[in-house]
């Protein structure tokens, strides 16, 4: 049986004994994916690719606490998703923020996007919506909305409370939905 053939539990076995072939095809297996969750975060693709690479370093030295209580792309994601969020606060640091980009102001009411709606938007035009989106609001929509990430995984993810998390996410919704009602 080759390395191609075999399931990823007994690759990962194979990884923690320190195979390369077997790091090399679990790498080959999931490099697309992590790139893009990367991506979608540090929006930049030579960072995105060092995060990546990062990642997977240190998935691989740290394998052995890997506990199998998820599956090892959802372990491996949750790591690539942390260090993308490392190097997007870095580059924060060096970025010049004007008034206009500062938080809009709190509403009280509740805001959701109707499936509908999705159904009848492309996904380019939400897509770019979402790129002309503040870049908190972008971040949170990406683990929401593509990434599957609940709130309470958002919080501890972000290191942000339940009540500013379900803010930063109505906020972030209703300011995609007047970007997509303009186009």
């Amino acid at each position: 049986m080759t390395l191609t053939e075999q399931n990823i539990e007994s690759l990962l076995v194979l990884c923690q004994q320190g195979n390369q072939l077997a790091q090399l095809e679990v790498y080959n297996r999931y490099q697309g994916a992590m790139f893009n969750v990367a991506l979608r975060i540090v929006k930049d693709t030579a960072e995105a690719e060092d995060v990546m690479q990062e990642s997977f370093m240190a998935a691989f030295d740290n394998l052995h606490s890997f506990k199998g209580t998820a599956t090892f792309g959802s372990w491996l994601k949750r790591i690539v998703v942390n260090n993308s969020i490392v190097q997007y606060r870095k580059n924060l640091r060096f970025t010049e923020l004007t008034e206009n980009s500062l938080s809009e102001p709190f509403e009280e009411e509740e805001y959701g996007l109707d499936e509908a709606d999705y159904t009848q938007v492309k996904a380019t035009k939400v897509m770019s919506c979402m790129k002309s989106l503040h870049e908190n609001y972008q971040n949170i929509l990406s683990l929401h909305f593509i990434e599957g990430y609940d709130y309470e995984e958002i919080c501890e993810i972000l290191q942000i409370s339940y009540a500013n998390c379900r803010t930063m996410i109505s906020r972030a919704k209703e300011s995609l939905r007047k970007k997509m009602e303009l186009i």
